[in-house]
C-alpha cells in the first residue's frame, strides 16, 4: 500500500545546535535504512518550507505508523498521511 507523507520539520530547527546536529545525523541514518528496505521510496524537499514530502510503502497503515514512529525526529515533527489508490488511467 502506498502513502503520501508530508513531514513538517519546523520544530526541529528550534533545538539547540548540538542537539539539532545529532538528531539530523540519526535521522539520515534511519532514512537510509527505510529506503534500503523499500519503505521510503522517494523523498522531496518543499522549497521555501521546512518540510518534506515522500512516497512511502507499507503493507498497511499500522506498519506505516510503526515506520514513522521509528524516525528519530518523530517527537519534533507534524506528520500528515494520505493513503493512495491506483488511478484508472494508471491501471491501463
Amino acid at each position: 500500500m502506498d502513502f503520501l507523507v508530508r513531514i513538517d520539520t519546523t520544530r526541529v530547527y528550534e533545538l539547540p545546535a548540538d542537539d539539532h546536529a545529532g538528531l539530523v545525523e540519526r535521522e539520515r541514518d534511519r532514512g537510509r535504512e527505510l529506503m534500503a528496505a523499500g519503505i521510503l521510496r522517494r523523498l522531496w524537499t518543499l522549497p521555501g518550507k521546512r518540510a518534506n514530502i515522500g512516497l512511502w510503502s507499507a503493507p498497511d497503515a499500522d506498519a506505516l505508523v510503526e515506520a514513522l514512529n521509528s524516525l528519530p525526529i518523530r517527537p519534533y515533527v507534524d506528520i500528515d498521511v494520505t493513503a493512495l489508490a491506483t488511478h484508472p488511467l494508471s491501471a491501463e
